[in-house]
């Protein structure tokens, strides 16, 4: 089985090293790192280019001409990966020295599954750890505390969890999920929607990598800043007596998700985005219903407001 991991880079030397050596130092060695950099003008290329000295066959620069952004490159990126299980990867994070080892046992002896998703250890610019509760901690709460769940559920109503930097897929689904919709969705979002939506995705509740925080990130947004009983509440699709502020947020938030659908180019022609749509309105319907059953003052004031 060949093992690819797809790393983008932008002016990323700060942390680069640390990124590529725990990537390079895996207890089950990867066989190409494919490293599509979207126009670096600080010293990444050069860091880069040592690596592939190095590392010649492994380490592999594709240096774009243009800016794609975040999800166009590791669009890019993917598409230019061979192998049969493809790792995402930031410029700026630590894995773990045993991730590669335990991602594949968890794909072997789940052989349905085709996308992994795992926690992590936030850290700050120094590498010293962030202790506090993140939105990748739902899935542990949920089993600590009984709460039936599905991964499509939780991503398609509420928010994605799973994060690119922490995740592996099989090639089997990447004409599933490539290109990637343009402008709506970031790439691991959209692979996690396609994944759960077939019933293939999975999550790891270890942490696997250390994910770092600071000022320079593109895209981040991972800590949840109330307590664990308000971050079920939020998660929790199934649990109705929630408070004004949390139903507000699912009531707006579904009409958000809906309106992102269906002003998607050609969503009428993809099946994904059908269940996807289908799931929330049948949810949204659930939630109107519910409300008018038991607040039926409430419900007016919603119908008045949000609906």
């Amino acid at each position: 089985m060949k093992i690819s991991v797809a790393v983008c880079t932008y002016n990323g030397e700060r942390f680069l090293h640390q990124q590529i050596d725990s990537i390079l130092g895996q207890s089950v060695q990867v066989d190409e790192v494919v490293i599509c950099d979207d126009g670096s003008t600080d010293q990444t290329i050069r860091i880069l280019s040592e690596y592939q000295d190095k590392f010649p066959g492994v380490v592999k620069i594709h240096i774009n001409t243009e800016n794609l952004r975040s999800v166009k490159n590791f669009e890019k990126a993917i598409s230019l990966c061979t192998g049969d299980i493809i790792f995402l990867s930031d410029q700026d994070d630590v894995w773990h020295p045993d991730k590669v080892k335990d991602f594949l046992k968890v794909f072997e002896e789940n052989p349905t599954i085709e996308v992994i998703a795992s926690n992590a250890v936030t850290i700050n610019e120094q590498g010293g750890t962030i202790e506090k509760n993140t939105i990748w901690d739902i899935f542990s709460l949920f089993k600590q505390h009984h709460i039936a769940f599905t991964y499509f559920e939780v991503i398609n109503l509420v928010g994605n969890i799973a994060t690119g930097a922490n995740m592996a897929l099989k090639r089997s689904i990447i004409n599933d999920i490539i290109p990637f919709p343009a402008n709506h969705y970031h790439h691991d979002e959209w692979i996690a929607l396609v994944s759960s939506c077939k019933n293939t995705f999975y999550f790891i509740d270890d942490k696997k990598s250390c994910y770092r925080i600071h000022d320079q990130q593109q895209v981040g947004g991972i800590f949840f800043k109330g307590s664990e009983d308000i971050m079920m509440q939020r998660f929790n699709i199934h649990n109705n007596n929630v408070s004004f502020r949390i139903l507000k947020r699912r009531i707006l938030l579904l009409k958000d998700k809906k309106n992102k659908i269906l002003s998607t180019q050609n969503y009428a022609s993809n099946p994904i985005f059908a269940r996807m749509l289908k799931s929330i309105q049948e949810y949204e319907n659930h939630v109107k219903d519910h409300l008018k059953m038991t607040n039926f003052i409430q419900y007016q004031l919603f119908k008045l407001l949000y609906f």
